[in-house]
């Protein structure tokens, strides 16, 4: 089961790399945060602080907090949002 299906890229998204350190991903509907937590760990090599998730127009959305030892942003150029 993949996990992350891909990351969202508005501005309203940027804006949090860039500013609250978050990351938006929608995910699998039947993933939970553990999953989700242990799958960003894994593939970015960051520390997640804390996830929020919800479902919207039947796509679950988490977003992802993470420490402050590791910025978002590098996730984000890795990934091609900026």
């Amino acid at each position: 089961m993949r996990i992350l299906l891909h990351p969202i890229s508005t501005e309203k998204a940027i804006r949090a790399i860039e500013v609250e350190n978050k990351i938006a991903f929608v995910t699998d509907l039947r993933a939970n945060k553990i999953q989700i937590k242990n799958e960003v760990e894994k593939m970015f090599k960051v520390r997640v602080d804390k996830i929020n998730t919800h479902i919207r127009n039947n796509k679950k959305i988490a977003i992802i907090k993470l420490k402050q030892d590791t910025p978002a942003i590098d996730v984000a150029t890795k990934l091609g949002l900026i």
